[in-house]
């Protein structure tokens, strides 16, 4: 699973949400307009992968979208999947 200590971090300046872990890089890019977060890649390198850290990302970039009143909508396959598993984040779906 992700590390406790690791955070999501929001970068608007790159529109993605990024989250470090053993010096490699998770990372959620999204595209915002007329307040809907749009979820287009999702990308979690090898040394990442089968130890949560996407799901850890997608988890925090989603409660940041409600945070700021944000809508949000998939078209990455990863981010779709997750919202089918984790129905408490239904009511932000446009």
């Amino acid at each position: 699973m992700a590390e406790e200590g690791a955070a999501v971090r929001h970068n608007p300046a790159k529109s993605r949400f990024e989250l470090e872990m053993d010096g490699a890089l998770a990372l959620a890019e999204y595209v915002l307009e007329d307040g809907v977060m749009t979820f287009t890649h999702t990308e979690s390198p090898p040394a990442l992968q089968g130890r949560g850290a996407a799901s850890k990302l997608i988890h925090g970039a989603l409660v940041s979208a409600r945070e700021q009143g944000l809508k949000v909508r998939a078209t990455c396959s990863f981010v779709v999947a997750y919202l089918k598993r984790h129905r408490e984040f239904s009511d932000l779906e446009a």
